[in-house]
């Protein structure tokens, strides 16, 4: 029998090649159909579609490999072979869906005269697979290579080197597609962007509260008896007056937060209150791995 590890081995590969097939589909069906564009490496496969016919699925894969090569090089193996598992995919899935597409079996979501539509698909499906990539542990190789690179050794932000790699591509796309297009482009990126938020956070969404209080034991017991939810009690000192205080940490959930409010004024007046969003919430009342 397959242990633990195994099990969550095969499972981060299923995840990681669904996602990769849920974005090739995404690409192929409703951004290469319609003329729109992408970010990283993928953009400028393209690019180099649009302009020369080049297959995406060939395009994609030959302009990674160098990156694997150097990625393996200096970020080590371990970081690199989910990497390589996401790239390898997308690129095997853009070639079955060029294939299906040119035998007739699908048949592209092509709507010139609605890019709005098109655009919001787009960045649906795309962010779904990218979420998926990215939840658990993988990528699609490209700029995610080059900004790990670009932190490790310059210490520059992953994101913004991201973001202007992708800035970079899709403003070269001005070059060779109406300006319309890329416009819905940036929509389409935008809503990709909040997708992959979305399922890499958590599609659970709770609130932390953290109360500081002179009556931390009768609130916690409150808040046990009334809302049936965990409570950690941690002591305070107050740094200007000097006295003893209790902090009182507690996650409920968003239909849960008015009342939570309202027995800690009841409680407390006094209180201090501080509250988060936490995402993806784990363990005993929300939900398990």
């Amino acid at each position: 029998m397959p242990n633990r590890r195994q099990w969550d081995l095969w499972k981060t590969v299923f995840f990681i090649v669904l996602g990769a097939a849920i974005y090739a589909f995404g690409l192929h069906y409703f951004v290469i159909s319609n003329q729109l564009m992408e970010g990283g490496v993928t953009g400028i496969a393209l690019l180099l579609y649009y302009a020369g016919g080049f297959p995406p699925s060939v395009t994609t894969l030959v302009l990674n490999i160098p990156l694997f090569i150097l990625g393996w090089s200096i970020l080590g193996k371990q970081a690199m072979r989910l990497t390589i598992l996401g790239t390898v995919a997308v690129s095997l899935f853009l070639a079955l869906m060029e294939r299906w597409i040119h035998a007739g079996w699908i048949k592209p979501f092509e709507k010139p005269d609605d890019l709005l539509l098109v655009a919001l698909y787009a960045g649906i499906t795309l962010g779904t697979g990218l979420g998926l990539v990215f939840r658990f542990g993988g990528t699609t190789g490209g700029g995610d290579i080059i900004a790990r690179l670009g932190n490790k050794y310059r210490g520059w932000s992953m994101g913004q080197v991201i973001l202007g790699f992708d800035a970079v591509v899709i403003g070269a796309a001005l070059f060779y597609l109406p300006q319309e297009r890329v416009l819905y482009t940036l929509v389409s990126v935008f809503i990709a962007t909040r997708m992959i938020d979305f399922i890499t956070e958590g599609a659970y969404a709770a609130k932390e509260f953290t109360v500081i209080t002179d009556k931390g034991e009768e609130l916690a017991a409150a808040i046990t008896k009334e809302l049936d939810r965990g409570v950690t009690l941690l002591p305070a000192i107050g740094a200007y007056s000097q006295a003893a205080k209790s902090m009182v940490y507690c996650i409920v959930g968003r239909a849960e937060v008015r009342r939570l409010k309202t027995l800690v004024r009841a409680v407390d007046p006094q209180a201090f209150i501080v509250i988060n969003d936490v995402h993806d919430v784990l363990g005993e009342g929300f939900k398990k791995e």
